[in-house]
């Protein structure tokens, strides 16, 4: 019986060196006539095991990482075929904690099949969700995302329903679904997970949003630095088009639907829907002014759902599995699970699944190990570069939009940085300001000059100079930051600026000072 042994393409595992894995394990296999063949699958998401080659065994799947080309032959003689034990063996897969713990339902395949395998995507429950869907009228599918609880998660937390039904009930001779995929933030990696993993989740959901509103064409805008990504989806767009899953006929249904993949250009601000929209349109980058918004005037002026991936990629399991399943899960008004990102400074960085609630706390310690360093945790930023800096009194946090909301932060897209005790907290607040300035599409004054007047002042209390007095001005800068600037760019740069000042002012102190009072 032909072994199966499973090594990523996922970019995480790419980047480590999974190629060269690939190339060792093939050279292996053939000289010691092995009967064996290598499945390139997505990442499971504990990043610090990559690569991890998984081997197929009667009992289940067992891991092995992180793995080198040089590690290859060594765990073949050891049995690797058999799934035997070795030093880089972690036993099965699943049974590892950092897996077995997670709510997958989003990610539920992601890292289990053949990315581009239709069979392995219908053999775990694809295409389900999709087939509910062409049995029911727009409304009733709207009505069941709207009932689900689900939000947008690409960061605004906007209820999804609401947007389709919008959408569903605009008038129009065409109508379009639009995938945000300008994944932008640091430390998230979900969306690109996703593509890269199960990219027939995706076109499931969005397939799904089309028969919902009326819509019969979709753009997923994604990202020029996610190469891996865009090649994945390509195929899988071609693939499913050549199984009927796209096209004319849906399914065979009569309803039509088709999507094609954009490539945008490296601008963070094209992640603000209405500058993806003027990107999509082949114009520059820049915000529109709302209202109209992209809902009824969207893409080429007509109704548009603009939803993340992680948005998308949800619905198919709402449908297959019914809203009251999905919203039995997570707490308050944040319903369903959320992908949570864990990155910077971090013992076990990945993606990690789980429904809305858990303590920000548990994700750090429990979950993500504390810091890589092995140096006390100081900071903890949420929601990428425009997200709040948290310290560790507020660790009891939980993780959903209210929660965060009510202590002057955000979720955004769910990506956690962890900062040990080395951090310099003055310089992240001007680092916000300076990427704001760098990354600004320049329409608005509060946003395009605000920031840079930002990093002169951070500068001035870095140096010395009348800190009391350039403190009051970057808190008034800051307001009229937020609520001054046409989108979430200039709008959320002051959550990270003043959440810095706040919980950390030593940092802001001149040395001198600091000494003086010590």
């Amino acid at each position: 019986m032909t072994v199966r042994i499973f090594i990523p393409r996922d970019s995480a595992a790419l980047a480590v060196g999974a190629e060269r894995v690939v190339k060792a394990l093939q050279a292996e296999i053939v000289s010691r006539k092995l009967d064996a063949t290598i499945v390139r699958n997505g990442s499971r998401g504990m990043h610090w095991l990559e690569v991890l080659v998984e081997v197929e065994t009667p009992r289940g799947r067992v891991a092995y990482g992180p793995v080198a080309a040089r590690d290859v032959a060594g765990l073949l003689d050891a049995g690797l075929v058999d799934g035997a034990d070795h030093a880089l063996c972690h036993g099965l897969t699943e049974e590892i904690p950092f897996l077995k713990n997670q709510t997958r339902l989003t990610f539920s395949r992601c890292g289990i099949t053949d990315p581009l395998s239709l069979d392995d995507y219908k053999s775990l429950g694809g295409f389900k969700g999709l087939e509910r869907a062409l049995g029911m009228t727009g409304a009733d599918v709207v009505k069941e995302v709207t009932d689900s609880g689900l939000r947008g998660r690409g960061g605004a937390g906007f209820p999804t329903g609401i947007k389709w039904k919008t959408v569903h009930d605009a008038t129009g001779p065409q109508k379009y679904i639009v995938c945000n995929a300008d994944e932008g933030d640091s430390a998230t990696f979900a969306d690109r997970m996703i593509m890269e993993g199960d990219p027939f989740v995706l076109i499931e959901g969005m397939a799904i949003a089309g028969i919902a509103v009326g819509a019969s064409k979709g753009y997923v805008y994604l990202r020029s630095e996610y190469p891996n990504a865009i090649l994945i989806m390509n195929e899988a767009v071609e693939v499913a088009r050549r199984a009927g899953v796209l096209g004319a006929s849906v399914l065979g249904s009569g309803k039509a639907f088709d999507m094609e993949i954009r490539s945008g250009a490296g601008a963070y601000v094209c992640g603000e829907e209405t500058a993806l929209l003027n990107s999509l349109e082949g114009k520059r980058g820049i915000v529109r002014a709302k209202p109209p918004l992209p809902a009824l005037q969207g893409f080429l002026g007509r109704p548009t759902v603009v939803n993340n991936v992680i948005s998308l990629a949800s619905v198919p399991v709402i449908m297959e599995k019914g809203a009251e399943f999905y919203k039995n899960f997570g707490m308050g008004r944040s319903r369903g699970t959320i992908p949570i990102q864990i990155a910077g400074n971090a013992k076990h960085g990945g993606l990690y699944e789980t429904a809305f609630g858990l303590t920000l706390g548990e994700i750090v310690n429990d979950i993500g190990g504390g810091t890589a360093s092995g140096r006390p945790v100081k900071a903890v930023q949420v929601g990428g570069p425009l997200g709040a800096y948290f310290p560790t009194k507020l660790f009891d946090t939980p993780f959903d939009y209210e929660s965060f909301a009510a202590r002057d932060g955000l979720i955004g897209h769910a990506g956690i940085t962890v900062f040990d005790d080395t951090a310099d907290m003055l310089a992240q607040a001007r680092f916000a300001f300076e990427f704001c300035a760098v990354e600004s599409c320049g329409k608005c004054t509060p946003c395009r000059i605000g920031s840079t007047r930002g990093v002169e002042t951070i500068d001035k209390i870095a140096n010395g100079i009348e800190p009391e007095k350039n403190l009051a001005l970057v808190t008034d800068l800051s307001n009229t930051m937020k609520f001054g600037s046409l989108c979430a760019l200039g709008g959320f740069t002051p959550y990270p600026v003043m959440s810095a000042i706040n919980h950390f002012p030593d940092d802001f102190r001149p040395a001198a000072t600091l000494q003086a009072a010590e």
